[in-house]
């Protein structure tokens, strides 16, 4: 990569303080107001774009010689529940309930949600990678709740076809432009998308009752 190395170490994290990489610093050259917001820790480079751009900040970012992502290695979703990036749980609230949960056994099984925030709920995250010039990105894009989509990389990438439908599968995430977005894990019947956080890890579809290793019927949804 062609970038100055002088240039890269000029250049920070805000967040971090640590110097920006070269492939990071090309990142910025070639999508400029496009990036609301870039992050490099560890090494670990992420920006964050608005969905309404995610296919022009691909395309850009598969076409130009020098960052040649040519690969998109995972699709996947995060849903905050309205909080901001890397929120966490107090420890001392778990902490003060976990008598309660000793008591009563039972409550280990309730659904408790954290209060939802004024950001939008989900996150779409891709990872790249370039076979070629051997560095990755990854892109988070936030999506709300009453408006879960955004545009289908699959005229940028093909391999998005199958990512895309596990993300919509387990998120509920619908991909515009997709074109055969269905389920690929979960039969069709299935009610609701279980990665997400209002889901029950213990809830069940509604199905026949079991009635036993000997029944002739299968159990099949209502």
């Amino acid at each position: 990569m062609s970038v100055d190395k002088s240039q890269a170490s000029s250049e920070a994290d805000r967040s971090s303080g640590q110097p920006l990489s070269p492939m990071m610093v090309r990142v910025r050259q070639v999508l400029g107001e496009l990036i609301l917001e870039h992050r490099c820790f560890r090494g670990d480079d992420r920006i964050h774009v608005a969905r309404e751009r995610i296919l022009e900040v691909c395309q850009k970012l598969r076409d130009d010689v020098e960052l040649a992502f040519d690969l998109l290695l995972d699709v996947t979703a995060i849903d905050y529940l309205g909080q901001p990036d890397d929120f966490e749980r107090p420890r001392e609230i778990w902490d003060q309930e976990r008598p309660v949960l000793r008591r009563h056994p039972a409550r280990r099984h309730e659904l408790v949600l954290p209060p939802r925030g004024p950001h939008p709920r989900f996150a779409i995250v891709y990872h790249l990678t370039s076979t070629t010039r051997f560095h990755r990105l990854r892109i988070k894009c936030r999506v709300p709740e009453d408006d879960p989509t955004i545009a289908s990389l699959t005229p940028v990438w093909p391999g998005a076809n199958w990512l895309e439908r596990e993300t919509y599968d387990l998120y509920g995430i619908r991909f515009i432009g997709h074109p055969d977005l269905r389920r690929i894990y979960l039969n069709e019947e299935f009610v609701g998308h279980p990665l997400r956080k209002d889901y029950g890890k213990f809830d069940e579809q509604p199905i026949q009752p079991y009635v036993g290793p000997g029944a002739k019927e299968p159990r099949r949804p209502h």
